[in-house]
């Protein structure tokens, strides 16, 4: 077959396809098959009552475009959160070692309740510490809320994990970054 004759029947082969699906489309008959969970989602599956079955609310829902995001929490939530002890770490504290240590935190969104982010704290002094964080929450690099928290005491060479709630999770954040306050 000569290659205008391929090329031409490619064409009509898509435009057969592309006025099936939008023929589909218009009456409404579509299906669509969830790759993850192996779910089909059909018109039917969906009520039209729903509220999310119509267009977004762009004041509501930010997450779908996060850098039109001006929303934050104003001011510096102060949190003093309970502490999970996870073990106990060799006193290594001096010189070269700092007395307190934090774990980057993971962030994770609570559907439609908050942001949170576990934060882990390890004293690797031989005494007692009362640590102070500040934890500060971002979209893009833009300020949506900053919390201080006021870790419950580590004794010696204590590992602990500590929740940080962050904002609603109708506010987008994209990251979150802590920081030893106090000891230093």
């Amino acid at each position: 077959m000569r290659p205008i004759f391929r090329g031409a029947t490619a064409l009509l082969s898509g435009v057969a396809v592309l006025g099936f699906a939008l023929s589909a489309l218009a009456q409404g008959n579509f299906v669509i098959t969830d790759s993850r969970t192996g779910k089909t989602w059909t018109p039917e599956v969906i009520p039209l009552n729903d509220p999310r079955s119509g267009p977004m609310d762009p004041s509501v829902d930010r997450a779908f475009e996060p850098n039109r995001q001006i929303a934050m929490v104003p001011g510096t939530i102060v949190q003093r959160p309970r502490a999970q002890l996870l073990g106990v770490v060799p006193i290594t504290a001096g010189p070269t070692v700092p007395l307190i240590t934090l774990d980057a935190p993971s962030l994770q969104a609570i559907p439609s309740q908050h942001w949170l982010a576990i934060l882990y704290v390890t004293n690797n002094s031989a005494n007692t510490v009362d640590a102070v964080v500040d934890c500060h929450f971002t979209n893009q690099g833009a300020k949506v809320e900053d919390a201080r928290l006021l870790v419950p005491p580590a004794g010696p060479g204590e590992r602990l994990g500590v929740p940080v709630r962050g904002p609603r999770t109708d506010l987008f954040v994209d990251s979150v970054i802590c920081q030893l306050m106090s000891p230093i």
